[in-house]
C-alpha cells in the first residue's frame, strides 16, 4: 500500500485521504462582514457516506479529515458512526475556530473569540466523533493574523499535554503563518488549498514550509472542487443553491476556462489507464513527498476511483514537464 509520513508524527497514513466536507451537508457560513452564504456540496444521504468511507477502508484508506464546520458537526458525527469500533485502525483530523450553531446549522467567523473558545471547540468535537482523542487538530481559520497565532499554537500544546490531541496543524495558505506553528513541537501538518492548476507562487511558499520543518502537507481540494474530473465538460450546468458552487459560470470566465484547460491536459493526466481525478492526485504525490491529497466525496464510486490512484502513483518527470508547458502556455 502506498503510504506517507504525516510529517514529524512518524504516524503512517495512507498516502491519499478521505475530505468530508461534502458529507456534511448543507449548511450556511456568516463572516459578519457579507451576507450568510451556502457553504455545503447540496444534499446528502448519509447512508451513502457511511457506505462510501467503508469503502475507502475497505481500500486501504486510513486518514480521514473533517471539521466541525462541515454541516456544523454532522459530518464529524457521520464520521464516527462509519468508524465505530475501528477507532483504532484510523487517523481522524479534524478543525476548528469557528462558532459553530449546530441547530440553526450556522457557522459563525468571529476571530475575537477564538482563544477563548478552543478548549471547549475540542471537547464539542471529541464529543461529536466519539472518541477519547484526535490524532490531528487544525486550526481552520486560514486568514488569522500570523502574529497571533502562537498564542493559538500554545494552547494546542496544551491539548496535547492533557492527551486531548495527538499533533495539531493550521489550514492556511499563508506561509507565514505556517511557519510561526512550524515552531511547535507538536505541530506536524499544513494544510493547503493545492491543484495541478493552481498558480505556482500561490502554493509553493507554504509546500516549502512543510518540506523545511518534516510538515505533511495537506491538500485540500485537489480535484479543483470537482472540475478537474472533466464532469462539467460539454454540460450545461446548474448546481442547486445550497451547494457553494451554485454561482458557478459554466460557460465563460475562470470556470470555463479551467475546463478547458482540463481538457488540453487529458491526454497525459489519463496516460497508463487513470482517470482524469486519479491523475490530478497523481500530479500532487509527484510534486513533493510531504504531501498528502484529500480529495471529497458523496458516493462509493467517487471514493473507489479516488482510492485507487494510489494503485498508479506518482507521474513521471516528462509528464510532469509537458504539464507544466501546457499550463505556462
Amino acid at each position: 500500500m502506498f503510504t506517507r509520513k504525516l510529517g514529524k508524527s512518524g504516524i503512517d497514513v495512507s498516502a491519499l485521504g478521505l475530505g468530508c466536507w461534502a458529507i456534511g451537508g448543507p449548511w450556511t457560513y456568516d463572516s459578519k462582514t457579507d451576507e450568510p452564504n451556502a457553504a455545503g456540496w447540496g444534499q446528502i444521504d448519509d447512508k451513502e457516506s457511511i457506505r462510501a468511507i467503508h469503502a475507502g477502508l475497505d481500500l486501504g484508506v486510513n486518514f480521514f479529515d473533517t471539521a466541525a464546520n462541515y454541516g456544523a458537526g454532522h459530518s464529524e458525527r457521520i464520521l464516527a458512526k462509519a468508524l465505530d469500533g475501528r477507532r483504532d485502525q484510523v487517523v481522524i483530523a479534524t478543525k476548528f475556530g469557528y462558532i459553530v450553531d449546530e441547530k440553526e446549522k450556522l457557522i459563525v467567523n468571529n476571530q475575537d473569540v477564538v482563544l477563548k473558545n478552543i478548549r471547549q471547540d475540542c471537547e464539542n468535537s471529541l464529543r461529536r466523533l466519539n472518541t477519547d482523542y484526535i490524532d490531528l487538530y487544525q486550526f481552520h481559520v486560514g486568514d488569522y493574523p500570523p502574529e497571533k497565532a502562537d498564542a493559538v499554537r500554545d494552547e494546542l500544546e496544551e491539548l496535547v499535554k492533557q492527551g486531548k490531541i495527538r499533533w495539531y496543524g493550521w489550514s492556511t495558505d499563508n506561509a507565514e503563518g505556517a511557519r510561526v506553528f512550524a515552531d511547535g513541537k507538536h505541530c506536524t501538518a499544513i494544510q493547503q488549498d493545492l491543484y495541478w492548476s493552481a498558480p505556482v507562487d500561490y502554493y509553493a511558499p507554504t509546500i516549502q514550509v512543510c518540506e523545511q520543518f518534516n510538515l505533511a502537507s495537506i491538500n485540500r481540494s485537489p480535484l479543483g472542487m470537482g472540475i478537474l474530473t472533466g464532469k462539467f465538460h460539454g454540460k450545461d450546468n446548474k448546481l442547486p443553491d445550497d451547494d457553494i458552487r451554485h454561482d458557478w459560470n459554466f460557460t465563460e470566465g475562470e470556470i470555463a476556462d479551467l475546463i478547458q484547460v482540463v481538457e488540453n491536459l487529458k491526454e497525459i493526466l489519463t496516460s497508463g489507464g487513470r482517470t482524469l481525478a486519479q491523475g490530478a492526485l497523481c500530479w500532487l504525490w509527484t510534486l513533493s513527498e510531504v504531501t498528502i491529497p484529500i480529495p471529497g466525496f458523496k458516493n462509493v464510486d467517487q471514493v473507489t476511483e479516488n482510492a485507487k490512484a494510489m494503485e498508479f502513483g506518482p507521474l513521471t518527470k516528462s509528464q510532469m514537464d509537458e504539464i507544466a508547458t501546457i499550463l505556462e502556455s
